[in-house]
């Protein structure tokens, strides 16, 4: 059984997959859109993706405020992720991301990616955390 995660943003969305036994999450793409509400194509990749890796469930981050409160762009995410299960069927488990893109920033720094190649990556490796944060609480 694989899960995908997915780092939902203004303009990009970050994916990340499970090994086949839900217990290591891997970055696979960073899917780009020119407009924050022309979704049609986004959604249409994201099944692709959740077809080719035989994916059970989605893990979508929510970007609650630090104090937990839901603001603009929780809402935005769970309607993005109320969209995905609708065209998918697929399970969506709405995940705490609170500073999961400060953390993929610290991480590329720290690996010596140049400031003008994070942008390319971070939203991928933000869905490896929310991913990894969430097989690492089944354990």
């Amino acid at each position: 059984m694989r899960i995908m995660g997915l780092d939902y943003g203004t303009k990009t969305v970050g994916v990340a997959v499970s090994d086949p036994l839900g217990i290591t999450a891997q970055a696979v793409e960073t899917i780009e859109r020119k407009a924050e509400n022309k979704l049609r194509q986004t959604l249409a990749r994201i099944e692709t993706l959740a077809k080719e890796y035989e994916v059970e469930k989605f893990v979508l981050g929510l970007p609650k405020h630090m104090n937990n409160d839901i603001g603009e762009r929780a809402e935005k995410s769970m309607e993005f992720g109320e969209m995905l299960r609708r065209r998918t069927g697929i399970e969506v488990i709405m995940w705490d991301e609170r500073l999961t893109t400060v953390s993929a920033e610290r991480t590329l720094i720290e690996a010596g990616v140049r400031r003008e190649n994070r942008k390319q990556f971070i939203d991928q490796i933000a869905a490896v955390f929310i991913l990894q944060s969430y097989l690492d609480s089944r354990s």
